[in-house]
């Protein structure tokens, strides 16, 4: 957390957190993973130069970016870094970088690709992440972002009910635990649209997560269902997928060696 005269908004830091054991191996999300899996695999474009995949943690995902050259894990956390790196080794093709996304160490148009997955409802400033993401991609790049959704059917049916007191059809960003944040898809595109992006692509995703269904019904059944589900559109799931594009005309590549920048002048 930052102190009452730092001006960056607060950061939820899992340094030396057992995140990856605690929440993802042998807890019973093969659904989550299966279905944002699936997400990435239709929205990424067939090929690219260069990818930074911010909020990477232990680099769960990260074997979904082959068809991309070079790509750059960022995390907040060290410890993640460190792990990640231990899984996916050290090679030329993986950069590992421990810092603020508020304040991203790279020159602009670095990137043709960006993604943030499950990372931006930990996000007090959701625009400002957005602004900074525009600054390091080409035009023409290709943003995956997925958002935790305000207006799902659970949120909307229990408001109906009188068994929450937030209103999920308000377009103000909800923030239900400190640093936890969920985002109405309105609030969402619009902010998209004012950093410089075009929404080209929406998938809700999880629209089965429920701790009894995942007990009695096959993985492969439920990815199906979520799969169909997903492919109705609605904007009501609890998470959703976008693929948008990077305003302006593609720039020449820049060099591995030459992508870092002071976070702090740009320099």
């Amino acid at each position: 957390m930052s102190d009452a005269h730092d001006p960056r908004p607060p950061i939820c830091d899992y340094e030396g957190s057992t995140y990856r054991t605690d929440f993802w191996e042998g807890k019973g999300r093969d659904y989550e993973d299966g279905v944002e899996r699936a997400a990435l695999r239709r929205l990424l474009p067939a090929s690219g130069r260069r990818l930074l995949e911010i909020g990477a943690g232990f680099g769960r995902i990260t074997d979904e970016y082959a068809m991309y050259d070079h790509v750059v894990l960022l995390d907040y956390s060290l410890s993640h870094m460190q792990d990640a790196q231990s899984r996916l080794g050290q090679s030329a093709r993986f950069t590992y970088v421990a810092a603020d996304a508020y304040h991203l160490p790279f020159v602009a148009g670095a990137f043709d690709g960006v993604t943030i997955i499950r990372v931006l409802h930990h996000m007090a400033n959701a625009p400002a992440i957005l602004a900074q993401v525009r600054r390091v991609m080409t035009g023409g790049g290709t943003f995956i972002l997925e958002y935790a959704n305000k207006r799902n059917l659970k949120a909307m049916l229990r408001y109906a009910l009188r068994r929450q007191t937030w209103n999920p059809f308000d377009e103000s960003p909800l923030e239900f635990v400190e640093l936890n944040f969920d985002f109405h898809p309105a609030y969402i595109q619009r902010e998209l649209q004012q950093a410089g992006f075009s929404v080209h692509e929406q998938i809700p995703v999880s629209w089965l997560r429920v701790p009894l269904l995942k007990q009695v019904l096959p993985l492969s059944a439920m990815l199906t269902a979520d799969r169909l589900l997903g492919a109705t559109g609605a904007l009501v799931a609890p998470s959703i997928f976008t693929r948008n594009v990077a305003a302006g005309a593609a720039a020449a590549p820049v060099a591995s060696a030459s992508i870092f920048a002071c976070p702090n002048c740009g320099g």
